[in-house]
């Protein structure tokens, strides 16, 4: 087994990596690394380590983040707590005590 996940389109076993992509040369098909879909084709969320992110989740800010707009900081550490999971970009939605509703990307936080 290469380890590698089959295609999201086809269900080819014979995708390749290039740099962060995958790509499966039987129909073409290019998706990020980071952005596997299940088999109902709802997208797989992951936090900075790669575990699996779900609706209710408790996550930590791993870096500090500067809010748009304003002159508040989300600081490192900060515990959110029930967020849910929205697509776009900024994929996690949530309340940081202090700050209000915010939109987070994946990337920046961490699963407790």
């Amino acid at each position: 087994m290469s380890g590698l996940p089959n295609c999201v389109e086809c269900n080819s076993e014979y995708t390749y990596e290039d740099r962060n992509m995958y790509i499966c040369p039987e129909c073409g098909h290019e998706w990020a690394q980071g952005q596997n879909t299940t088999d109902d084709d709802t997208p797989v969320i992951r936090d900075s380590n790669g575990n699996t992110l779900t609706d209710g989740d408790t996550v930590t800010v791993i870096k500090d983040l500067k809010v748009k707009g304003s002159s508040l900081v989300v600081k490192v550490g900060t515990k959110v707590k029930n967020i849910r999971l929205v697509d776009g970009d900024h994929d996690i939605d949530c309340k940081i005590d202090g700050v209000g509703a915010m939109k987070l990307k994946s990337e920046f936080v961490k699963k407790v």
